[in-house]
């Protein structure tokens, strides 16, 4: 038979059967970790920190700037018949070409891959700037711009590639975006510059002797 202290220990009320048992002080959960805020010296955009949200601002800017509609092309300096046909031969003279750039970067529009372009020029203004303080303000923007998974306007890189900038990012410097840069113009190359001669708006260029606005009059 169960001892008078034993039955009362099993004689439990409605009451107390219905009261979670209480925990003692070894059985009571360990306090939550405390949250780490975002580091605010990051160079990424992921953050939330209020010094990111400055330069997600800045970001939106310059995104909107560059997406104006481009300049007419009467204020450019119209290539000469020569010069026009020697972009069909040589992708390479199209590049380094004001006009050719321009024209090329227009048919990238309609394309939607108009941040190819932007990207490479951004690349190739890094590449002639001497100003370390520069350098790490316009290799962060580009990273930000282009690099990103964040923007709209992120350009196709493969893991390779985003690794190494991942690492050069630490320290930038003009050539932390080479690779980069190159892989961009080889898909320029294979892929949107073969459309390009083919398209109405070479060919016409073509047809008009090098003036992108004789065929207005």
């Amino acid at each position: 038979m169960p001892t008078p202290h034993e039955a009362e220990k099993q004689h439990v009320g409605p009451e107390e059967a219905d009261q979670p048992p209480s925990m003692s002080s070894h059985d009571a959960a360990p306090p939550a970790p405390p949250r780490r805020n975002p580091c605010c010296l990051c160079w990424c955009c992921c953050c939330s920190c209020s010094w990111n949200e400055e330069r997600r601002r800045a970001w939106r800017a310059s995104r909107d700037s560059r997406l104006q509609p481009l300049p007419s092309c009467e204020a450019c300096t119209a290539p000469s018949p020569e010069e026009v046909q020697s972009w069909a031969r040589s992708f390479d003279k199209l590049m380094h070409s004001p006009a050719g750039r321009s024209v090329f970067r227009e048919f990238l529009r309609t394309e939607y891959s108009e941040e190819n372009m932007l990207f490479w020029l951004a690349c190739e203004e890094l590449k002639a700037e001497a100003n370390q303080h520069v350098v790490d303000e316009k290799a962060r923007l580009i990273y930000e711009d282009y690099v990103s998974i964040l923007s709209p306007k992120e350009v196709s890189l493969d893991s390779r590639v985003r690794e190494g900038i991942n690492k050069k990012m630490q320290e930038p410097s003009a050539h932390t975006f080479d690779d980069a840069q190159l892989q961009i113009y080889t898909l320029m190359h294979r892929d949107s510059y073969p459309r390009f001669l083919s398209s109405p708006a070479y060919r016409a260029l073509l047809l008009r002797g090098g003036s992108p606005s004789s065929s207005e009059a």
